[in-house]
């Protein structure tokens, strides 16, 4: 189970997170993960965006018995649509888009370089997922 204190499944994602505040990710609890997971992975995408799926976040190696903190590095990042690494909050050019946050509990540390992008972390993830989950909330700048 995905959940956040910052705002709820189907809900709206506050600007904090998003390019318009601090652009900062928000907290995330993960849990009920099958005993035997090792480490947590996770990718955030935007299906809504203009040119198609935008992926605003990717990680993995991620402790799985820790909440993951606001504005925190979880693990290693991976390369987003933005072309950076790390979290890339909610931008959309217009309208409400949604943001799926999809987390996957792996039985193995993967052995991918850090700035990796999805592609790679997926084909990586192959055989060691063990659950998912994720949390899908709306965001629509201001204005």
């Amino acid at each position: 189970m995905v959940r956040s204190i910052a705002f709820s499944h189907g809900g709206h994602i506050p600007k904090k997170y998003a390019c318009e505040g601090e652009d900062i990710n928000p907290p995330l609890e993960i849990e009920g993960f099958p005993e035997e997971t090792k480490t947590l992975a996770i990718i955030v995408e935007d299906p809504d965006a203009p040119s198609g799926l935008f992926t605003h976040w990717v990680a993995w190696n991620i402790p799985p018995n820790e909440p993951i903190a606001e504005g925190s590095v979880p693990g290693i990042s991976g390369r987003n649509s933005f072309g950076k690494t790390g979290y890339g909050g909610p931008c959309p050019p217009s309208g409400s888009h949604r943001y799926f946050f999809k987390v996957y509990a792996l039985n193995a540390r993967l052995d991918l370089a850090a700035g990796s992008d999805k592609q790679t972390l997926q084909d990586a993830m192959q055989g060691h997922i063990l659950a998912s989950g994720e949390l899908m909330a709306h965001y629509k700048k201001s204005g």
